[in-house]
């Protein structure tokens, strides 16, 4: 569905945006590919990786909404990845988090609008399921706002859903570089918040095949959230760092014991497919009456019991020790 069409990233020099191009451009024929970021550096590198003749590198910020109308003319669908994720700089720098996660987000979807773009896919986080910190309380109104922009629409084309997922092995800021980082420094020991925290694990690549495949299945207004390994954090340090002690520092300010994906509070709108979850719209769309149990692949889902809670430490698939070392091999 992506050959000879234009598609555009927001925030697309990070982690994700590398995969995705990646994908992209070893999968499909797309028209252009454009990468939209306001750091110049990091697009320059991107450009010595990845300069197709479909790639178009612009600058500009989600903040700026003149830019994104302007960035959006002609394109067919968008991936909206640009956030501040850091849960630390959100707290200390609550606007800055609020006017990049919430004012961008609201300026992603008028561009888009206004452009007649056919899809949007928001990246999310399992941060704005019963969120605790400032990052996941601006991820869940990001995610309110991008179910509610399908009623925005009116007899426009626009279709607007969300991406949810944890931890993503390896990406830039995660615990898997840091621990690595201190066993290269000769480290005897590695820092565990807690000995029971669980995390969901998902490998980069997986989280962009996920992406890819529920612009086929959406419909609009679906939060899409793929079913994934958990993992013990001391079988992630001990992956890691094979015998070395773990030192417990305690859970940090904003930081959860288990990762949520699909709250209890949200099971009468929750619906179970083979592969993963969809949360269902909580307001009914003017003018649609959207199945959501059967997708636009003709899967067919089922509705979870009520208060059921999709978590790391409830999951019944974890890796082991040994998974979790092939897992991380097996990154670029």
């Amino acid at each position: 569905m992506f050959d000879n069409k234009t598609i555009l990233i927001t925030g697309g020099t990070g982690s994700f945006g590398h995969k995705y191009t990646k994908t992209i451009l070893e999968r499909y024929k797309p028209k252009r590919l454009i990468i939209l970021s306001r750091d110049e550096l990091k697009q320059y590198e991107m450009q010595q990786v990845f300069n197709a003749p479909c790639m178009r590198y612009f600058l500009g910020d989600v903040r700026d909404a003149d830019r994104l109308m302007q960035a959006f003319n002609g394109v067919d669908y968008v991936i909206h990845a640009a956030a501040i994720k850091q849960v630390p700089a959100a707290e200390y720098n609550p606007m800055e988090c609020i006017k990049t996660n919430i004012y961008g987000a609201e300026n992603v979807i008028k561009a888009a609008i206004a452009n007649n773009v056919s899809k949007v896919i928001a990246l999310s986080t399992d941060k704005a399921a019963a969120p605790i910190n400032l990052y996941g309380a601006t991820k869940l109104a990001s995610d309110k706002l991008f179910v509610a922009a399908n009623n925005m629409v009116g007899e426009g084309v626009t279709r607007f859903s969300a991406v949810r997922y944890g931890n993503v092995v390896g990406s830039r800021g995660s615990v898997v570089p840091f621990f690595k980082s201190l066993v290269k420094d000769g480290a005897t020991s590695l820092p565990i918040t807690h000995s029971e925290m669980t995390r969901f694990w998902i490998s980069l690549q997986d989280g962009v095949d996920f992406v890819l495949k529920n612009f086929s299945r959406m419909q609009g207004g679906e939060i899409f959230v793929p079913k994934i390994p958990s993992i013990h954090i001391t079988d992630l340090a001990e992956a890691c760092g094979p015998g070395l002690k773990h030192d417990i520092v305690g859970i940090r300010p904003g930081e959860k014991l288990h990762e949520i994906m699909c709250p209890g509070d949200d099971s009468h709108h929750t619906i179970e497919f083979d592969d993963h979850f969809v949360i269902t719209p909580s307001i009914t769309f003017f003018g649609k009456d959207n199945d959501y149990s059967k997708n636009m692949l003709g899967e067919k889902g089922k509705p979870v019991a009520m208060g059921f809670e999709y978590h790391s430490g409830n999951n019944t698939d974890f890796l082991s020790v040994e998974q979790i070392k092939q897992l991380d091999e097996g990154q670029d």
